[in-house]
């Protein structure tokens, strides 16, 4: 597992698309943070918060995690390395869960540089030091679910087609689904309990809820059992090979 882990971590930063696709998510979010004008720059905000990070990170997320995945198995399946890799010593979870472990590694190491913004922030604060960190370190666990997700997602849409373009649209179409699909489903006529329900469904209502500082165990159920199901739908998508 850890042969193959590393296979896909050194694989990435391989090519030119690697190093791109971490310094577009950073260069997006500094642009919105420092930059632009209006609601999300933290000088016009007049606040020592990263907040605008953690509301702009899932939609970058959305096409920045399906662009980590979308080679992972469509290049195998292409290259015809997939039955090679199937006839080594590991077990269909075992090469799903390395491809997965790397895919989210991925995530946190573009992640890692949007410590520099708190560093920032903490000393922009009045007085120097005054910022909520707990706040902030459940926005980073809500951040970190919500790619685990997404990685979880990517791998399941990777594992569909030979052609990488095809998975990266798959992945993006169904991270969005899970991300705010619900949350629009649940507008179109529903109310009350039911329309609750449908929101609970979607990523959004869990992530918002960790971004509050506040760990509920409802939500860790929520994302550990979404992660669950795609690897699951994973593993079935390469054992119907054999069939």
């Amino acid at each position: 597992m850890l042969t193959l882990f590393l296979k896909e971590i050194k694989e990435f930063f391989s090519s030119i698309t690697g190093y791109l696709v971490v310094i577009v998510f950073l260069l997006v979010n500094s642009m919105f943070m420092w930059i632009f004008r209006g609601s999300f720059n933290v000088f016009d905000l007049g606040v020592a918060n990263i907040d605008t990070l953690f509301v702009i990170s899932p939609w970058v997320f959305l096409f920045l995690v399906p662009a980590i995945t979308m080679n992972m198995f469509a290049g195998e399946l292409k290259s015809g390395t997939m039955e090679l890799l199937l006839t080594r010593p590991l077990s269909e979870f075992q090469i799903i869960f390395s491809k997965y472990l790397a895919a989210v590694t991925l995530v946190l190491i573009a992640l890692i540089p949007t410590f520099f913004y708190l560093f920032s922030i903490n000393s922009l604060a009045a007085p120097i030091g005054n910022v909520d960190y707990g706040a902030i370190l459940g926005s980073y666990i809500g951040l970190f679910f919500l790619a685990a997700v997404y990685s979880a997602i990517g791998i399941f849409a990777s594992s569909l087609s030979k052609n990488a373009i095809i998975s990266f649209l798959l992945s993006v179409l169904l991270c969005y689904v899970f991300f705010l699909g619900f949350n629009n489903l649940a507008f179109l006529g529903f109310t009350g309990k039911v329309a609750d329900f449908i929101i609970s469904l979607g990523i959004n209502d869990h992530y918002r809820s960790i971004s509050r500082g506040v760990i509920d165990s409802r939500d860790i159920v929520y994302f550990l059992s979404v992660i669950s199901i795609f690897v699951f739908l994973s593993k079935l998508r390469l054992e119907s090979r054999k069939w």
